[in-house]
């Protein structure tokens, strides 16, 4: 299945500019949808044994690409049973397994593998920036004949993308010089023509000096989202595979442990975890290389993290929720380019966090909140502090007489340098968010996310290189050294990434101090502008967000103001600007262990009253009045509303409920964001 492999095509060796790169893009796009009907029709019907086929696109010049299906050894997959009326889960592939194919042994069929040189797991910046990289490598010093591959799990490229945002273009400038000139970018790419901090007081508006990395001259407001799907198209055109809606739920390794690459999710398989009569089995891509850009607290990345104690010499990971709508205002409120930043107000002193407004494209304004997770009162409801937020005059004098039209969240990384895990490991790496390369102060990482892509692919490159040239000298593949990334770590300590993530690596865990904010401004203001970390102290991050939540006890609970419906939203309304979905009959991709509900209940709501519905910006998360229930409440997982921020995941305190992907395609189908 699957196996696209160029025979006798000879691909340009670079990009070209104007019309012919438009020719290329719409070439390839036809005949990426040529795919993606082949992917539709393979995962919908049961073929066995090899069957070929040829698909024949025109594409700088023909490009013939054979579609091959294959079958190898069995890997094990993470069945489920059901235990006394409840859905049980297993957390590892030997509990349950046994009884389950047992029962369904279509569970346990083969998986068809496929062969690529380097797989790509995530589509967003810094996947698809990798993807180029590699490619242009190829191109360049290679044959071009080198296979890299693009899954990602949304629906389309950009449907599960979200970030404020401010692009700054120094990565993007090194990958795709001419950028700019480009006819197929997206309009609504704006440049900053003017911007303001300040310090909010529930009715004033105080102006604050921003910090020199908080200076955008140059830089452009986006939509990810759209930036997203043109980097696709880009990454399309010089031969990259970019295929959407599939989710990978495994790694597969070698005897050796080393990664060999990954496996797709099962798709048609119900709730009871029993086979459909949609059923089809995932299949796995062997790779010389696989790269893991989840983005932020990927699924797969905690499990490499683990597996190889990668984070052995790093701090804990600290995260942030970042929230967002995007409105539509009127031609008199509407400031093109302009870019606001704010805090305090409605954060308490001991909160890390502040909102932002960016104007951009044709009347567009994006509105939103960055929230750290490592907050101590469990009362807090980040969603209610930004709609809180939106009725300061800040923030309510452009929004009103405006209209919402999208919404989004997302969890961000925020420990800088010193929570960056060890960034290869046998047969791959870690690139972008997944791994954590948010320059906070900036409140920017695309930048550095497609950077770090880069480093990583240029590495990938050689050591493939190198590989494939011993191989072809007569060398069998037990005499040489594996493909690995490990050059990647040297390449990201010369980096320009490096230098900004160490200027400021302070600043962040600076804010946990006695003084809180206030501690916090004093020292980022003293080290970004005087410092500029050349000090020898590094301040460390001691503990994980999740555990630094306190007993609810020791705080009074919130009372948030109801949704006015013009400016504030009620959180259903929110999440019905996402376009989420998630089949009904599917298997519950939040796993708690053996999915009891009410041992959760036990174990949580009596300390923390019912955080995870505050912490959840999707209302997936409810503690129902029962009565029959022991504590008189019942936990219920509403999965249908996730969005895939990952929150529930880093946040709750008892650390049971586990993010796995859902099947390909499900989630979040975002606009604008």
């Amino acid at each position: 299945m699957l196996g696209y492999k160029s025979t006798g095509a000879t691909l340009q060796k670079s990009a070209s500019a104007g019309a012919a790169r438009v020719l290329a893009r719409n070439s390839t796009k036809s005949t990426t949808k040529q795919f993606s009907r082949c992917f539709t029709a393979l995962k919908s019907n049961t073929i066995t044994g090899t069957q070929t086929g040829t698909i024949q696109n025109t594409t700088n010049g023909k490009l013939k690409r054979n579609l091959t299906r294959s079958t190898l050894i069995n890997s094990r997959l993470r069945t489920s049973i059901t235990h006394n009326g409840r859905r049980s889960y297993s957390t590892s592939p030997e509990e349950g397994e046994a009884a389950a194919e047992e029962e369904f042994p279509e569970l346990s069929e083969p998986r068809e593998a496929d062969e690529v040189d380097v797989c790509i797991v995530g589509g967003g910046p810094a996947g698809l920036a990798a993807a180029i990289r590699f490619k242009q490598l190829d191109l360049e010093k290679g044959s071009g004949e080198l296979r890299v591959i693009v899954l990602e799990k949304a629906s389309d490229m950009g449907a599960h993308t979200v970030s404020g945002a401010v692009l700054e273009p120094r990565a993007l400038d090194e990958l795709l010089p001419e950028w700019r000139d480009d006819p197929s970018l997206p309009e609504s790419v704006t440049p900053v023509t003017s911007e303001a901090m300040r310090f909010l007081t529930k009715s004033m508006t105080i102006p604050l000096p921003e910090p020199p990395q908080m200076k955008n001259h140059g830089n452009y407001i986006v939509s990810l989202n759209q930036m997203v799907k043109w980097l696709s198209e880009k990454a399309e055109e010089i031969g990259v595979e970019v295929y959407p809606g599939f989710s990978v739920s495994e790694l597969v390794y070698d005897e050796q442990g080393r990664v060999k690459g990954i496996a797709t999710n099962d798709q048609g398989v119900s709730r009871d975890f029993k086979p459909k009569a949609s059923f089809q089995r995932g299949m796995e891509f062997h790779a010389k290389i696989t790269l893991l850009a989840e983005g932020c607290h990927g699924s797969l990345s905690k499990q490499v993290i683990k597996k190889y104690d990668l984070r052995k010499d790093s701090d804990p990971q600290t995260y942030g929720l970042g929230i967002k709508e995007v409105w539509e205002v009127p031609k008199e409120k509407f400031n093109k380019g302009f870019v606001g930043h704010s805090m305090g107000w409605p954060l308490s002193s001991d909160v890390y966090g502040g909102g932002f407004i960016y104007h951009f494209g044709d009347g567009l304004v994006t509105v939103g909140a960055v929230i750290g997770l490592d907050y101590k009162n469990p009362w807090i409801s980040p969603y209610q502090e930004f709609q809180r937020m939106k009725h300061h005059p800040f923030y309510a004098n452009t929004l009103k007489g405006g209209k919402c039209i999208s919404y989004a969240a997302r969890a961000l990384n925020e420990g800088g340098l010193q929570s960056i895990p060890k960034l290869s490991f046998p047969g791959g790496g870690l690139i972008g968010c997944t791994a954590g390369f948010v320059n906070v102060p900036k409140i920017k990482g695309t930048h550095t996310a497609m950077k770090t892509g880069m480093l990583a692919a240029e590495s990938a490159f050689d050591s493939i290189s190198a590989f494939n040239s011993a191989i072809e000298e007569g060398q069998s593949e037990s005499e040489v050294t594996a493909p690995s990334v490990e050059s990647y770590e040297e390449s990201f300590k010369d980096s320009w990434v490096y230098k900004e993530l160490h200027e400021i690596r302070n600043v962040r865990p600076s804010f946990n101090n006695p003084l809180k904010m206030w501690g916090g401004v004093m020292y980022s203001g003293l080290d970004t502008l005087i410092l500029k970390g050349r000090t020898p102290w590094t301040f460390h991050h001691k503990h994980t967000d999740s555990g630094a939540t306190e007993p609810a006890s020791k705080y009074n609970k919130i009372e948030y103001p109801k949704p006015d419906g013009e400016l504030s939203f009620d959180i259903l309304t929110s999440v019905s600007r996402t376009g989420t979905n998630h089949d009904e009959d599917e298997p519950c991709h939040l796993r708690i262990p053996d999915q009891d509900n009410r041992k959760h209940t036990e174990i949580a709501y009596p300390k923390y009253q019912g955080i995870e519905n505050r912490f959840c910006p999707a209302g997936v998360y409810e503690y129902i009045e029962d009565a029959s229930e022991p504590l008189g409440v019942r936990f219920q997982i509403n999965s249908q509303n996730c969005i895939h921020c990952k929150t529930c995941d880093i946040k709750v305190p008892t650390q049971d409920i586990n993010w796995t992907v859902p099947e390909g395609g499900d989630g979040p189908k975002y606009y604008m964001t």
